[in-house]
């Protein structure tokens, strides 16, 4: 019999800030984000935390970091990511999207991360969260370095896209299955399951929930969530994890100062 999944978006759904956010100190003392790439960034990031990016804005950013990603070794950035991704969910998970989870395991439901952001961020997080499978932001590789081009991005209809191919590869009936998101750009991810929950939903968002029938919950209690994390396997680095990892250098070394 075909059985349910429910499907997450990460960041600021199931954790309370960005994934790629713990890269931005390393990715700067590693050489790979200049004070450049941090100013040019610094705009789109700040429309990322509001909730104000459109999808023109958010395309001409992706643009940008594949390009600034070209050339980038894979083992360095390996490292960086093996270095950091601990600190990536503690203490930022919120606990009503841990004990959702929980919930959909018991009623016997695979629970899938969907997230525009990369897979060696994502997959250990999904690890960590007992996530059966993930669906993330893969870019293409040539002699051990990043080329600049995407093998996929996992955003906006391209969620969808993914989310039925998995559907199709285990099963899943998904006028049973469940999604969960915070953003607008994830309306085909809502639109291709049966149940859609929003989560700590803008006004306008809200209102689309209201117009397409869809849940609406509010999570508001991020916890540590300390465990035994492994460095991630040999993955592809990502443009989502990027965008804010130069920007978050801003933060840092404002804070370092006072």
């Amino acid at each position: 019999m075909s059985r349910a999944a429910a499907f997450f978006d990460l960041d600021k759904t199931i954790i309370a800030t960005s994934a790629s956010a713990a890269l931005s100190r390393p990715f700067y003392q590693g050489g790979l984000v200049t004070r450049g790439d941090v100013l040019r960034t610094a705009y789109a990031h700040f429309l990322f935390v509001v909730g104000s990016a459109d999808a023109e804005q958010t395309e001409r950013m992706r643009k940008h970091l594949s390009e600034l990603a070209a050339g980038w070794e894979v083992e360095k950035v390996r490292q960086i990511v093996a270095e950091t991704v601990h600190d990536v969910i503690d203490p930022y998970v919120y606990a009503e999207a841990v004990d959702l989870i929980a919930e959909h395991h018991e009623l016997g439901h695979d629970v899938v991360i969907v997230s525009a952001s990369g897979a060696e961020l994502v997959e250990p997080i999904a690890t960590v969260l007992g996530a059966d499978h993930v669906v993330a932001t893969r870019m293409l590789v040539k002699d051990g370095k990043y080329t600049g081009d995407m093998e996929f991005y996992a955003y906006g209809d391209n969620k969808a896209v993914a989310i039925r191919e998995l559907a199709e590869q285990h099963d899943y009936d998904l006028e049973r299955s469940y999604a969960y998101t915070d953003s607008i750009t994830d309306t085909p991810m809502l639109d291709a399951v049966g149940h859609g929950f929003v989560v700590n939903p803008d006004r306008t968002l809200r209102r689309l929930a209201a117009e397409r029938g869809w849940g609406v919950l509010a999570f508001s209690r991020p916890v540590a969530l300390r465990t035994g994390l492994r460095p991630p396997t040999p993955v592809l680095v990502v443009a989502g994890a990027l965008a804010l990892a130069a920007v978050g250098v801003l933060v840092w070394r404002a804070t370092r100062r006072r």
